[in-house]
């Protein structure tokens, strides 16, 4: 093969933004693009929020336009599934038996959701997961024919709240089902899980904790959603967000290590010659913690595709980030920097001009992991100088609203 090719799977956050760091690397070669989504790579972010609730196209939500993949000599081909990987001849099979040759390969294939084994969940009228353009449109025609419009969200997670909240602002009637004792038990500390119950309480949605869902029947195009303990909640739609599952099947059946994603190093090779793998399918090194995570964020996604592209031209590179997070819920903003898991005491800073403004951090000992900043963009800059340059807190004085939150004021 005379001319270089890079072969993308997965035109999303990471693959895209791969290809056009590609480019800005002055590579040369031919690049390709490959997903199995017919739509122009858009943002997803907004699917559970402004695109939910509004009537734009998705055209509106797009990455980039078509006429920068064009200028960039970019080859885009939606629509396309890659049924398997050939590493020792450096070619990928499409589901249409068509085979494509690279000399780099990148598996950007991000994740799935999990649909639970719920008996009569097959059956069900309306339900919907909440990943793609495409479940999002389904849920707004469903909701435009619905008369009742009462929605029953399976799963009090990031996304099932950011869902039940748009829902809720369009006129839903909205119950949230977590089987957990508390919401987003797996991400965050109680008293987060508390204030976003209250929230969502105070805006009439109904979030019930420790609600096992055991079946969904289905007649007349009404579902009875039934949970273990007997109770039954009637549902018009219903929406699935109790996780993902991980796309490793093309890079597993090719031979790449699997370990909670697709094993890579430092600078996103896969343990195969020639391929990488970047964003919610990458399991990688984190620095800053000492261990090996897997991340579902737009920030990991691109900045991995950074590093990648890098790697790909033959520059030395390392992936290094601190990862950052967010969630919007009403009017209330959740910005998130670092990792929690691991924290043994918090301190909750209240600030003493806005009630509705505040913050958690998270400490492993003395030693700064995570903060949770609600409504509070000083916090959250604050919170990501100190993770980044392993600072000490004084905790009385992150505590003590009258202090005013400023670096300085925070030292011990």
């Amino acid at each position: 093969m005379s001319e270089q090719t890079c072969i993308i799977i997965g035109a999303s956050h990471a693959g895209v933004n791969l290809a056009f760091s590609l480019r800005r690397e002055k590579y040369q070669g031919r690049i390709k693009l490959f997903d199995a989504d017919p739509t122009l790579p858009y943002h997803r972010p907004p699917l559970s929020k402004a695109y939910l609730t509004a009537d734009d196209p998705i055209e509106k939500n797009a990455l980039k336009s078509i006429e920068a993949y064009e200028k960039e000599d970019i080859e885009v081909n939606l629509g396309r599934s890659v049924a398997s990987i050939d590493e020792k001849n450096k070619l990928i099979k499409l589901a249409n038996g068509q085979t494509e040759q690279y000399t780099d390969l990148v598996i950007a294939t991000g994740a799935r959701p999990f649909i639970p084994p719920i008996s009569g969940l097959n059956s069900a009228q309306h339900l919907y997961p909440l990943r793609t353009a495409a479940d999002v449109t389904k849920i707004k025609q469903a909701f435009s024919q619905s008369t009742k419009k009462r929605v029953v969200v399976i799963g009090g997670g990031y996304i099932g709240l950011e869902t039940a909240a748009s829902l809720k602002m369009m006129g839903a009637t909205v119950t949230v089902l977590e089987r957990e004792e508390r919401i987003l038990a797996r991400v965050t500390a109680p008293e987060m899980s508390e204030f976003f119950q209250q929230l969502h309480s105070s805006h009439g949605v109904d979030v019930l904790t420790g609600k096992n869902v055991e079946s969904i029947s289905t007649q007349d195009c009404l579902n009875t959603v039934r949970c273990a303990d007997g109770d039954e909640f009637e549902a018009d739609i219903i929406i699935v967000g109790v996780g993902i599952r991980v796309n490793t099947e093309l890079a597993a059946t090719a031979g790449a290590e699997i370990e909670n994603g697709i094993k890579v190093d430092e600078s996103a090779k896969t343990s195969l010659p020639n391929i990488y793998a970047i964003g919610d399918c990458a399991y990688h090194y984190n620095p800053h913690y000492g261990r090996f995570i897997r991340l579902e964020s737009v920030q990991n996604a691109v900045d991995q595709a950074k590093v990648a592209a890098a790697a790909i031209v033959g520059k030395e590179t390392k992936y290094d980030t601190l990862p950052w997070f967010w969630s919007d819920q009403y009017d209330v903003k959740l910005q998130i920097v670092g990792l929690s898991q691991g924290y043994d005491n918090i301190v909750r800073r209240e600030e003493a001009d806005d009630k509705n403004k505040f913050s958690v951090w998270y400490f492993k000992g003395d030693g700064l992991l995570s903060v949770d900043a609600v409504n509070n963009a000083k916090a959250y800059v604050i919170g990501t100088k100190f993770i980044k340059g392993r600072n000490i807190v004084n905790k009385t004085k992150l505590a003590d609203s009258s202090i005013e939150l400023k670096p300085a004021n925070l030292l011990p």
